[in-house]
């Protein structure tokens, strides 16, 4: 399976949910990243229900605090 994370292409075995996807990818600190699939974020909650499918692109976003 074909897909591209934040921009790279990327092959994987088979297809995945966004939780298999965030621990293939070594995401550090998963619960303070936010997921776009294919523009569209994905809530929380739907990460393990959520199919990553050929061709799809997959952003991880950090989003920082500060002033």
């Amino acid at each position: 399976m074909k897909i591209k994370v934040n921009g790279e292409p990327k092959d994987f075995a088979s297809s995945m949910n966004i939780n298999s996807l965030l621990k293939a990818n070594n995401v550090a600190q998963p619960e303070m990243v936010s997921v776009q699939l294919n523009g569209e974020f994905i809530e929380r909650e739907n990460f393990e229900t959520t199919k990553v499918k050929e061709d799809d692109e997959v952003d991880f976003l950090y989003f920082m605090g500060g002033g």
